[in-house]
């Protein structure tokens, strides 16, 4: 971390790239975060810590370096020409690093990289952000799961100001939502408050959204699972940047999240007229299109909440409230036939 930390004091491009996006506290500030920058060489860091005394098995077991494929004898950085954040254990250990693909560099790099899992570094089993903010979890605040660091320093970031207790993001490292981190996510204080999704809105933050309301749902979170609403190619660290920006991301997490199963509702809809672009036109394509969505009823935490669904179906389908409620029935009485009975 003092290498890639000592890089970026002296990188031109990544300081002013992340002072742009509004993180330019992150610069200045070493910690919490001590946000660093691996340079665009093959081997920087691998002959930094040659020098320093590591060998080509301590640097590949940590996973700093990694071995070529046309000559195994010669190890690379993993990391070159990115923005890297570092990763740590409950601990406050870093155990790993992401890094974001730096200001110059080709289009068709990926946006994020992951260290490989090591010995210390399972990350299916971690939360990016959760070491750091220790503080504002244990007062409490509310779990906001969120696409990637610079979303996660967003979140931070507009509520170092305010005064007030509010939410705390916390980000997968490099991977979809898995069990593991589902759990973390309900075992924390606030997550009695709720827990938000905040993703992008687009198709791949509409998938994030559906499989973290499955996870959570099946682990049975405490308090509500909510969804926070972004405009069309939008997130966190974007709306950071805009007038106000601040503000607007704390009443965007907090006071107009709304529930996560609508958000659900809605995704499944957009996916069926997606496929079928005139599934609405006639009664037989609004009754498949019912038929598709009632089983979300069954996934409501009470009855209020499958009433506010089987609403949203019918303003969605346009179909009736006969309608819907003849599939309800029908799809719980193939249920009871089943291996699962469905309940509220």
């Amino acid at each position: 971390m003092t290498y890639y930390r000592g890089q970026l004091a002296h990188a031109a491009g990544p300081r002013a790239y992340l002072t742009k996006r509004g993180l330019g506290v992150v610069v200045q500030r070493e910690w919490p975060w001590r946000i660093g920058y691996a340079p665009p060489g093959w081997s920087s860091l691998t002959h930094h810590l040659h020098a320093a005394g590591f060998t080509d098995e301590e640097l590949v077991g940590a996973g700093l370096s990694t071995r070529t494929r046309g000559h195994p004898g010669r190890l690379i950085d993993v990391f070159r020409d990115r923005i890297v954040f570092p990763v740590r254990d409950r601990a406050g250990q870093a155990v790993a690093f992401l890094g974001r693909v730096g200001p110059g560099a080709d289009g068709e790099a990926p946006k994020y990289i992951n260290g490989p899992e090591t010995a210390i570094y399972e990350k299916r089993r971690l939360l990016f952000g959760v070491a750091e903010q220790q503080d504002r979890l244990d007062a409490r605040w509310t779990p906001v799961l969120v696409e990637g660091p610079a979303d996660v320093l967003a979140v931070w970031l507009s509520y170092s100001r305010s005064g007030r207790p509010g939410a705390v993001a916390l980000a997968p490292c490099g991977t979809t939502l898995t069990d593991d981190q589902a759990a973390i996510l309900r075992e924390l204080p606030g997550a009695a408050n709720g827990v938000v999704a905040a993703f992008d809105a687009d198709p791949a933050g509409r998938d994030a959204v559906d499989r973290a309301w499955h996870l959570l749902r099946r682990q049975r979170s405490p308090g509500p699972l909510l969804a926070a609403e972004f405009s069309a190619g939008a997130d966190p660290a974007d709306l950071l940047l805009r007038p106000n920006g601040s503000a607007q991301l704390r009443t965007a997490l907090q006071r107009r999240a709304r529930p996560m199963l609508d958000a659900v509702v809605e995704h499944r809809f957009a996916r069926l007229i997606e496929r079928h672009p005139r599934l609405l036109e006639d009664i037989d394509g609004r009754c498949a299109a019912v038929r598709a969505l009632v089983p979300l009823l069954y996934e409501a935490a009470g009855p209020d909440e499958a009433v506010c669904v089987g609403r949203r179906i019918v303003a969605l389908t346009g179909a009736g409230v006969d309608t819907v409620a003849i599939a309800a029935l029908t799809h719980l009485e193939g249920a009871l036939h089943g291996p699962e009975y469905p309940h509220f």
